[in-house]
């Protein structure tokens, strides 16, 4: 056990989110997220069980986003003409805000299927239990500055 570390996250995940460098990407994915097919060439963890909010206020603890890309947090956009409520995306942007004081401006939107590809490209996808809808967040690594 450490201390300082959120318990949500694993040893497994700790290493990825360590290994990750900058401009490297990692991607929470809802329970409906295919997060093996789209992770054939990156590692996949499995979170089950764990909220897509609770996982994303957990690495935001020890991962800092991209300060030199405008939007290094993307959503999934919704799909023109679905009229799903994506509540979620106002919890997403609350959790980022407590750690970024950019907050809702690192914001973007990927349409879903060049989310799918972008998500392909990424260091690590992170499968999650979430039951929201367009609850995909994918999230740029920035820079550790030295305290």
């Amino acid at each position: 056990m450490l201390k300082g570390i959120p318990a949500i996250l694993s040893p497994e995940l700790l290493k990825v989110l360590c290994e990750m460098g900058h401009g490297d990407r990692i991607v929470i994915g809802d329970g409906n997220f295919p997060s093996e097919s789209m992770g054939k060439d990156c590692k996949v963890i499995r979170c089950d069980g764990h909220s897509g909010c609770d996982l994303l206020d957990a690495i935001l603890t020890v991962f800092p986003l991209d300060t030199y890309t405008e939007k290094p947090v993307s959503l999934m956009e919704l799909v023109p003409g679905d009229t799903v409520k994506t509540p979620i995306w106002d919890e997403y942007k609350k959790i980022i805000a407590k750690h970024d004081n950019r907050g809702a401006d690192t914001v973007g939107f990927i349409e879903r299927f060049s989310f799918y590809e972008e998500a392909k490209k990424a260091y690590a996808i992170v499968a999650t239990g979430e039951m929201a809808l367009y609850a995909n967040v994918m999230l740029q690594k920035g820079v550790v500055i030295p305290e």
